[in-house]
């Protein structure tokens, strides 16, 4: 199997473990033919460490969803079991401000929101990754961002928990913009904060990447997908009060 070139008879899901793999010559695989992340579990005396990855980019194996799929790879060798979700794939409505959630914290629209806000409460962790556009998050992690209008209702109007059982979760976000603006970032660094927090969650690391624009430009910066690996792998294995933001 040639993991550089991307050519491979063998599904991913067949992969028992990463020692299988031996050591390829390269990490950057080719994006189209693995698709989400779902590695088998290794059992090791209580159930892995869940981390969800959401991939908010509207491009096809572009620069953040490169940094990711790293990302997560870095936490799945540190002995966790990853998910990758890509928002462009799913159908959801924007909030609509009707608040049929604040009956009992769900919220009404029937759609893939559903799928996602499930995955999200049963993850131990979260890593969200965006682009950034006009200096926000795209449009599809906008649209989730804002339909977890009624975790919010859940958390703090009708005082529920969103994870019962568990102590506050960590999360990570992972951000490339094309320009090199000294506050690019500030704004987004603050819609993920309070969203996170609607899930029960902290900010505990960031990657945020300036001057990366065109498609898979991302590979000329070697450091940063390192960065990100790094990031997974910190997430996978943090203590209780861990930031790195």
């Amino acid at each position: 199997m040639d993991l550089v070139a991307g050519k491979s008879s063998q599904p991913l899901e067949e992969w028992s473990s990463p020692h299988e793999l031996g050591e390829p010559r390269s990490r950057f695989i080719d994006f189209a033919y693995f698709g989400a992340y779902n590695y088998p579990s290794i059992k090791v005396g209580r159930r892995l460490l869940r981390i969800l990855g959401i991939c908010g980019s509207p491009r096809k194996e572009g620069n953040t969803e490169v940094l990711l799929k790293e990302a997560l790879r870095g936490a799945r060798e540190a002995g966790a079991e990853v998910e990758e979700i890509f928002l462009r794939n799913k159908t959801i409505s924007p909030c609509l401000e009707i608040y049929g959630c604040k009956e009992d914290g769900r919220c009404v629209i029937e759609d893939d929101f559903h799928e996602v806000a499930e995955k999200m409460v049963r993850a131990d962790a979260l890593i969200v990754a965006s682009p950034i556009f006009f200096y926000a998050v795209s449009a599809h992690t906008k649209m989730l961002m804002d339909r977890c209008q009624s975790f919010w209702v859940k958390r703090y109007l009708l005082k529920m928990p969103i994870a019962p059982g568990r102590s506050r979760r960590k999360g990570a976000f992972i951000s490339v913009g094309a320009t090199r603006g000294k506050r690019l970032f500030e704004g987004v660094i603050l819609t993920v904060r309070y969203f996170f927090d609607a899930l029960d969650i902290d900010l505990s690391d960031t990657l945020l990447v300036r001057g990366v624009d065109e498609k898979g430009e991302i590979f000329d910066h070697p450091e940063e997908i390192r960065a990100a690996y790094e990031l997974g792998r910190r997430l996978a294995t943090a203590k209780k009060g861990d930031v790195h933001t």
